[in-house]
């Protein structure tokens, strides 16, 4: 008897689920400890910029934060609100990506975002003692990868292969993303967007704690570079011997 092949209705690779868990573990962790060791440990993880600028010994974490806080931050989140939209936005963008380039480019490609996004905060508020947290930049830097390959997918009238054949979709090249006109519109408006998060609308809303500065920075990592970590490996010469 023939069994029907039955497709998942979600492919997500373990690496994203990996991530998402430690985010959760990270905030259970968090709640289950007093309110002045979570203070802590949460200003120990997160990435502050004045730990740069001779502070560093006088916060949690010491000399050792200031290097290990551009990647830990990603793990810590302000409340389970931020943390169920990171992760939803996580699994969103970084599940295609890691089909698309594997399990090791993933996590370099995460960690790299998450970086530029917690240096281009840092350029903005140098030396002021403002503790970012979560994995925002990161996920904007997903985001911005994702452009240079969704296109194309629509071009080729074939979102399945989004899911089934991601390697098989064409990267689009940056100086081409860079004219598109679909690609221009949607970083406008999420550019829009967290303008609007993070200062409100003059007369009508306030703006919100965003670290809109880290969005930017990981946005734009991703947007530029991810033709780095997307390569394709080049086929081994094997010589044809003829007898």
């Amino acid at each position: 008897m023939l069994q029907a092949h039955r497709e998942p209705i979600f492919n997500v690779p373990g690496s994203v689920i990996a991530l998402i868990g430690v985010f959760v573990a990270v905030h259970v962790f968090r709640t289950l400890l007093p309110v002045a060791q979570d203070d802590w440990f949460t200003v120990a993880m997160a990435f502050v910029p004045a730990r740069y600028a001779g502070f560093a010994d006088q916060l949690p974490g010491g000399e050792i934060a200031a290097v290990t806080s551009f990647v830990t931050h990603m793990f810590v989140h302000g409340d389970v609100t931020h943390l169920m939209f990171n992760s939803a936005w996580f699994l969103a963008f970084g599940g295609a990506i890691a089909l698309r380039v594997g399990t090791v480019r993933f996590l370099a490609f995460t960690a790299f975002t998450g970086i530029v996004g917690a240096l281009t905060f840092l350029i903005f508020h140098f030396g002021e003692m403002i503790p970012v947290v979560g994995a925002s930049g990161a996920v904007s830097g997903m985001m911005g990868a994702v452009m240079r390959f969704l296109f194309s997918a629509i071009d080729m009238g074939s979102w399945q292969a989004l899911r089934d054949r991601p390697r098989a979709v064409p990267l689009m090249p940056l100086q081409v993303a860079l004219r598109d006109r679909r690609i221009l519109a949607i970083t406008a408006l999420w550019l829009l967007l967290n303008a609007i998060t993070a200062f409100g609308i003059p007369g009508i809303s306030a703006g919100g704690e965003v670290a809109w500065e880290a969005h930017l920075g990981g946005y734009l990592a991703g947007l530029l570079c991810f033709g780095f970590f997307d390569f394709k490996p080049r086929r081994r010469f094997t010589p044809r011997i003829v007898h």
